[in-house]
C-alpha cells in the first residue's frame, strides 16, 4: 500500500509539534486534501486539536495499550482512507518507558516506515543544534529523519547559521523556520493544550496555525517527503470494523448512554465504535444541558475536567437523581477518571465543597501537581461487572484529583496496581451494585473483551426491564 506519511517529532517536548501539525493539517486540507491525523501514545487533548484541524477523528496509535501488529493494522486501516497522513509524536523523539526507548515515537516510526520530520527549539543556540541532529541521525540509523524545523527563531541571522549548520554537518534540509510569536492562541492547561470543546476560540486557533504553517513551513517540502515514504505491506486479512471504521447509522440491539460534553470529554473513537461493533445503539447525554435521562440500558462516563464546571454538574440535582435511581435497578455504568469523580459524594475545589452524584462514598479534593500521570498496569482480582477476575489491563492515567475521604473498604476495589497511582493504595477500580469506576483510561483495541462484556450487561438490564415490565 502507498500511504504518504510523516511523522512530527522533536528533540524533547515542549518544541511546537502541535502547533505545527495542527498548521500542517489545517493548510493541506484547505487545499483540498483528504489528511488523516494520529498522534502517538495516550492523549485526548492533542488528538482533538488535530481532529479539529483534519474535520475527522484522529486515531491514537501506542504500542503500550495496544500491540504492535494492530497499531499497525489500525493504521493501515484508517491512512488508506486519504491522501497523507500526519502522525505527532510524543515527547523526544527517543523518549520511551525504558533505556531501550520501548513505546517511543522513533519506534512508532520505524513500525510503520515513516519518514521523520524533527521540530527543535532553537532558543539561546546556533550550531550546537547541528549536532543535535547528527546525534539524532545517528542514535539510530534505523529511524529515517528526513527534515528539520527550527521554532523560536530570534530572527534572519539566527535562522540563517541555523539553516546553513544543520544542511551542512547533517546532510538533511530545513523544511520551516518559525519565529518567536507575538500572538500565542493555544492557551495551556495542566500537562497539554486546553481541550477544543472548553476553547471557543477553538476554530480561530486553528486557524492562527494554518497560517504559521503557510508562511513558516515550506508544506511542498513536507508533502513530497511524505510522497516519498515507501510502501508498506499490508499484513493479513483487515476487516474495517475490527478497527472502528464504521458506515452508516448503526442501529444496536441496546443503547448505551454516553456522558459527552465539554466537562467529559475524553473517549478514543475506537472505544465509541466498538460498542456500536459489539450491537449497541449510542445514546449521547450531558449532565450539563440535560435533565432528564433517556432509556439506556448502560452508562459509559469517560474523563474529562468535571471541576471546570462543578457547580452546573452540582446545581443539575434531577439528572443525579435520576442517575441514583437507575444505578438502584441495577444500570451497568462504567466510568473512567472525570466519571468516577462525577460519581462520587463531593467534589473538593478551591476550597468549597460541591455534591456530586452520591453513589459511592468517597470525596475528591485537587493538588497543584498531578497525582498519577502516565501508564498503568492492573490485575483484576475482585468480582466486577466488566472484566473477569486474572485479567490484566494496561491502560493510563492522568488526575490531579485525589482521594481526601473514603467510606469504602479495600475489598471494593477490583483492581490490584502492578504500575502506577490508581485510586488509593496501590489499587483501583470501585465496584457498587453494576458500576465499575476506576482513574484508569482503557482503548478498546488494546481491551477488546471491554465493548464485549458493556453491551453483554446492557442486555442483561434490558431483559430484566422487560420481565419487570411485563410482571407488572
Amino acid at each position: 500500500m502507498k500511504c504518504p506519511r510523516i511523522v512530527v517529532a522533536a528533540s524533547r517536548g515542549g518544541s511546537g509539534k502541535t502547533l505545527l501539525s495542527v498548521g500542517m493539517i489545517a493548510a493541506w486540507r484547505a487545499e483540498g486534501k483528504n489528511v488523516i491525523p494520529f498522534k502517538k501514545g495516550p492523549d485526548y487533548i492533542d488528538a482533538g486539536w488535530l481532529a479539529l484541524a483534519a474535520g475527522r477523528p484522529c486515531r491514537n496509535l501506542d504500542t503500550f495499550l495496544i500491540p504492535p501488529r494492530t497499531v499497525f493494522k489500525s493504521f493501515l486501516c484508517h491512512s488508506s482512507a486519504g491522501d497523507i497522513s500526519v502522525i505527532e509524536g510524543n515527547r523526544g523523539l527517543y523518549d520511551g518507558l525504558d533505556y531501550k526507548g520501548a513505546t517511543s515515537t522513533a519506534e512508532l516510526a520505524k513500525l510503520l516506515n515513516a519518514p521523520v520530520i524533527l521540530c527543535i527549539n532553537s532558543t539561546k543556540t546556533t550550531r550546537t543544534m547541528a549536532a543535535v541532529v547528527v546525534g539524532c541521525i545517528h542514535f539510530d540509523p534505523d529511524v529515517d529523519i528526513k527534515g528539520v524545523i527550527l521554532n523560536h527563531v530570534a530572527g534572519s541571522r539566527h535562522e540563517s547559521i541555523l539553516r546553513k549548520s544543520i544542511e551542512y554537518y547533517c546532510g538533511i534540509p530545513v523544511v520551516g523556520a518559525v519565529p518567536k510569536l507575538d500572538r500565542q492562541r493555544f492557551p495551556e492547561r495542566h500537562m497539554g493544550l486546553v481541550p477544543t470543546p472548553e476553547h471557543e476560540w477553538a476554530k480561530g486557533s486553528v486557524e492562527e496555525a494554518l497560517r504559521v504553517a503557510r508562511n513558516y513551513l515550506d508544506l511542498g517540502a513536507l508533502e513530497r517527503i511524505a510522497a516519498g515514504a515507501l510502501a508498506i505491506q499490508a499484513c493479513g486479512k483487515m476487516k474495517k470494523q475490527s478497527f472502528g471504521v464504521l458506515s452508516g447509522d448503526r442501529k444496536g440491539t441496546v443503547k448505551i448512554g454516553i456522558v459527552r460534553d465539554s466537562a467529559f470529554q475524553f473517549y478514543y473513537p475506537e472505544n465509541m465504535e466498538a460498542l456500536q461493533s459489539a450491537g449497541a445503539e449510542l445514546v449521547f447525554i450531558s449532565p450539563l444541558s440535560d435533565d432528564i435521562i433517556p432509556e439506556i440500558h448502560a452508562l459509559y462516563i469517560g474523563g474529562g475536567f468535571p471541576e471546570t464546571h462543578v457547580e452546573a454538574l452540582a446545581e443539575n440535582t434531577r439528572f443525579k437523581e435520576q442517575l441514583k435511581f437507575l444505578v438502584g435497578k441495577g444500570l451497568p455504568v462504567y466510568a473512567e477518571c472525570g466519571g468516577l469523580m462525577y460519581l462520587g459524594d463531593e467534589l473538593v475545589f478551591e476550597g468549597r465543597a460541591y455534591p456530586m452524584a452520591g453513589i459511592l462514598p468517597v470525596v475528591f479534593g485537587f493538588s497543584k501537581r498531578p497525582q498519577g500521570h502516565g501508564y498503568t498496569i492492573a490485575k483484576v482480582e475482585k468480582g466486577n461487572p466488566f472484566y473477569r477476575t486474572g485479567t490484566v489491563l494496561k491502560g493510563h492515567e492522568f488526575h490531579y484529583s485525589k482521594v481526601i475521604k473514603w467510606r469504602g473498604k479495600n475489598q471494593d476495589l477490583a483492581f490490584a496496581l502492578k504500575k502506577g497511582v490508581g485510586f488509593e493504595n496501590g489499587r483501583d477500580g470501585v465496584c457498587y451494585k453494576n458500576v465499575l469506576a476506576a482513574y484508569i483510561h482503557i482503548h478498546a483495541l488494546g481491551t477488546p473483551a471491554w465493548a464485549k462484556s458493556m453491551v453483554a450487561r446492557a442486555e442483561l438490564f434490558q431483559k430484566k426491564k422487560r420481565a419487570a415490565s411485563l410482571a407488572s
